[in-house]
């Protein structure tokens, strides 16, 4: 095993486990405690396993960029859903459920964020520059990777929850697709172009602009060079 492979998985554990705590304790200050009577306000990340989130689809990217680059560029992943019922949520007492679904979802990818920038912060100390730099990018890829506006992803609750009333009901109808159109469209069908020679990843070539980019971001906010 690869010696970055366990601060690869430590800091996706991390970042996946406080993502969706984040979702439960937005939902809880909003009033609904679903999350918290389902045991999920917790740290520990053996509750928040998705076999198909959590293991399989970063395990087959850790592997797949070992093998084709010798080294580990980006890893995505997914914890299960933490429950949230949108008619349980209140603002002044007042239900608005789309809308205040949308800043539970939210609240996920902000955690992300706010989490890079503390692992920038935490460059400072004595710990691992590795780890801080899977670390910060992890944090980073799964931020931006769930403000795609796909239903069940993120963005596509907070499209749900912003766009007029007619195109978020269409919308949210797409959830059940969602995630297999994601999956088809960043993972599958690249694969298979690859294998008939055509050059097809236009969601992995975006990232790997963007993240970049936001990596700098991150280290001049937290002090470690210019933009």
């Amino acid at each position: 095993m690869r010696p970055d492979v366990p601060e690869i998985a430590l800091a996706l554990v991390i970042a996946m486990v406080l993502h969706e705590v984040a979702h439960g304790l937005a939902a809880r200050a909003l009033g609904d405690m679903t999350a918290q009577q389902a045991g999920r306000l917790t740290l520990n990340p053996l509750k928040h396993i998705d076999r198909t989130g959590s293991i399989l689809v970063p395990l087959l990217l850790v592997a797949g960029q070992i093998l084709t680059l010798g080294r580990v560029v980006f890893v995505y992943g997914w914890a299960k859903p933490v429950p949230v019922n949108p008619m349980a949520l209140r603002w002044r007492g007042a239900a608005y459920p789309r809308q205040l679904m949308a800043l539970v979802a939210l609240a996920g990818p902000c955690t992300n964020f706010l989490l890079a920038v503390i692992g920038g912060l935490l460059l400072y100390t004595p710990l691992s520059e590795g780890f801080l730099g899977y670390f910060i990018l992890i944090n980073l890829a799964i931020g931006i990777f769930n403000l795609l506006p796909v239903p069940p992803m993120d963005g596509g609750r907070i499209a749900v929850g912003v766009l007029p009333l007619r195109l978020a009901r269409v919308w949210a109808r797409a959830e059940k697709y969602g995630i297999l159109a994601v999956l088809l469209l960043l993972f599958v069908l690249p694969q298979v172009a690859r294998r008939t020679g055509v050059d097809f990843n236009p969601f992995g070539a975006a990232m790997g602009r963007i993240l970049p980019w936001a990596e700098a971001q991150i280290l001049w906010i937290t002090g470690h060079g210019g933009s």
